[in-house]
């Protein structure tokens, strides 16, 4: 039967306890990690969310009901432990901060007793992720995920202290906000007093913040909720948590180094890790033609090299076939992979077909120099060199080519590259490589919609000498945005914001909004920046992936406290769910869905 805490409360938790504690009597409380029975000695591994301690129970110095109590101990009580710390007699547990001591106890309450756990409350078991999320409140317990918590909770102190002391402030935007349709699908919410008309959750605070620089606020964050709904991968969430900033009257330098110095402050402080800055700058066209991505990891080599101009006359109708159809060729060097096993490049050939490569071509570089090739007969002596030379090719190496449309070469070797660096060992949790992915596209063209869409939102500013391109050659026109990555993970982006009306009105012009539906969904800014707005620019990371990567984690889902799976759905509490019929008429809405 549970007791009550009255007259206890609790002096320290179990890892403030140390070797300079010796002697002094303590009241620890937690729960019971692991019960041993030796007789007339019983030890029991206490946890709290700092880590454990080891109680020693023994019949000589516990009353004897309190001893009885000790021996129905079980996995998940919950105890209250009065005792004196001493040098433990035993061998020293050198894995534990606390393994050089132990509390002899004098005092024992159970303050809540536990039935058999359905998941091992402990670090390093492999459970399904069906059964830990469903059970997260226990899932909670393990002490990894404990450190996690408190690492994110970590970050959002420095954070808020950080830009307090840059001059920011800290300020609440809506959650129940306009439907502004560009981009991800957003979470709709009906409205009980507007029969028929939603609100929408914010994918982010975006014009809210533009709002609070016309508004003379100069510098704004926000540790901000935002919700998308869209199909979940490792790294996403249908809600997720932004540190979400707006500065006014600065330029893309400004943004650079008030962020450089916060992650460099973080790393320092939290991780105990110096980060050289400045970060490398480089701009979208050349990580896409580098890496093949525009989050690139740059913890490995293996860059991808262009072979076209080489390749554009040879007899292989895969090459000059792709660049009769306007696309390229292009190869990266898996360096001293020559000697793979053919059924390892056919995995290889499947995972790039994963990402609509309708196969891969390879040259093999014997330890001799000569060469075994999928396509080699095709080629002369000369073409053979020049393109081995290309992807500077020695022996031992493998060399493999995509040949398609170049933004299907750039996806597929891209993720190819990262792809081999995994299977080789080479993606490094403790190396940060960080840099700036800057001078994005504007625009990029839609095939489903059949226009030209924003490639990050509507209001970023144009490179000044692109903009008399916007008319004839809008796909050429530069952005004034910028990423920040780190290993291949984009951690947060911006922009310089467009300030000026007849800018604003021309890109609302090329999207294909007429004025009339731009005022529809975006008017209320529209009609602010008609009053003086100052030149602005912000940035937001995603605080869930910046924990990731600091957590060294691979997913998420590790660093955030209650998250869904994949089909955005909580296994905990079981939503989304069915409501009553009488909250739907309330809402004058009735479901269409028949089920399946």
């Amino acid at each position: 039967m549970a007791e009550s805490m009255k007259g206890l409360k609790r002096s320290h938790r179990c890892t403030e306890v140390s070797i300079e504690n010796v002697g002094e009597k303590v009241t620890v409380m937690g729960w019971v990690q692991k019960r041993r029975n030796l007789g007339s000695l019983i030890f029991v591994d206490l946890r709290d969310r700092s880590g454990l301690l080891q109680i020693v129970f023994d019949e000589k110095d516990v009353k004897a009901e309190g001893f009885a109590k000790a021996e129905t101990i079980r996995n998940e009580f919950v105890l209250a432990v009065v005792g004196t710390v001493e040098k433990r007699e035993g061998a020293v547990n050198e894995n534990l901060k606390t393994g050089d001591i132990e509390i002899r106890a004098c005092e024992l309450r159970i303050l809540s007793e536990a039935q058999t756990p359905p998941i091992p409350v402990e670090e390093g078991v492999n459970t399904k992720d069906e059964l830990r999320l469903k059970y997260r409140y226990l899932d909670l317990r393990k002490p990894n995920l404990q450190r996690n918590l408190k690492l994110r909770s970590d970050v959002t102190t420095l954070v808020r202290s950080f830009m307090a002391d840059e001059g920011f402030l800290d300020i609440e935007t809506p959650i129940l906000t306009k439907s502004t349709p560009e981009g991800a699908r957003d979470y709709l919410v009906p409205s009980r007093v507007h029969p028929g008309n939603f609100y929408a959750l914010p994918q982010s605070p975006q014009l809210f913040k533009q709002l609070l620089m016309c508004s003379g606020c100069d510098r704004y964050f926000q540790i901000a909720k935002c919700f998308r709904d869209e199909d979940l991968r490792a790294d996403r969430q249908p809600e997720f948590t932004q540190i979400d900033m707006e500065l006014s009257f600065v330029d893309v330098d400004d943004v650079i180094d008030v962020n450089e110095r916060l992650l460099k402050k973080l790393w320092k402080e939290i991780m105990g890790v110096d980060i050289p800055t400045p970060f490398p700058r480089i701009t979208w066209q050349e990580a896409m033609d580098r890496y093949g991505s525009d989050k690139p990891d740059t913890r490995f080599g293996m860059e991808l090299k262009d072979v076209s101009d080489i390749v554009k006359d040879c007899g292989f109708g895969v090459f000059t076939g792709a660049l009769e159809n306007g696309g390229s060729v292009r190869g990266i060097n898996a360096n001293g992979q020559g000697a793979m096993p053919r059924k390892k490049i056919d995995a290889l050939v499947d995972f790039a077909k994963g990402y609509g490569a309708k196969g891969l071509a390879y040259i093999a570089i014997n330890e001799d120099g000569t060469y075994k090739s999928s396509f080699a007969k095709f080629m002369t002596e000369e073409e053979m060199k020049g393109i081995v030379d290309r992807l500077e090719g020695k022996p031992g190496d493998l060399l493999l080519f995509a040949a398609d449309k170049t933004k299907l070469v750039y996806d597929v070797l891209g993720a190819l590259r990262v792809e081999i660096a995994k299977n080789l060992g080479l993606l490094s949790k403790d190396t940060f490589n960080f840099l700036w992915v800057v001078e994005f596209p504007l625009l990029e063209y839609s095939e489903e919609e059949q226009r030209y869409v924003a490639m990050h939102h509507p209001f970023t500013m144009p490179m000044e000498e692109d903009w008399d391109k916007i008319d004839t050659d809008p796909g050429s026109v530069r952005a004034q945005a910028y990423d920040i990555v780190l290993n291949g993970t984009e951690l947060g982006g911006g922009s310089i914001r467009i300030h000026q009306d007849d800018i604003q009105e021309k890109m609302f012009e090329v999207l294909g909004f007429t004025k009339e539906s731009a005022y529809d969904r975006f008017g209320f800014l529209l009609d602010a920046f008609k009053y003086g707005v100052p030149p602005h620019a912000g940035l937001a990371y995603g605080l869930d992936r910046l924990v990731m990567h600091m957590a060294k984690e691979d997913n998420i889902r590790e660093v955030m406290a209650f998250p869904k799976v994949k089909d955005a759905s909580c296994l905990m509490t079981e939503a989304p769910n069915v409501v009553d019929d009488k909250q739907l008429e309330e809402l004058y809405i009735k479901s269409t869905y028949e089920g399946e």
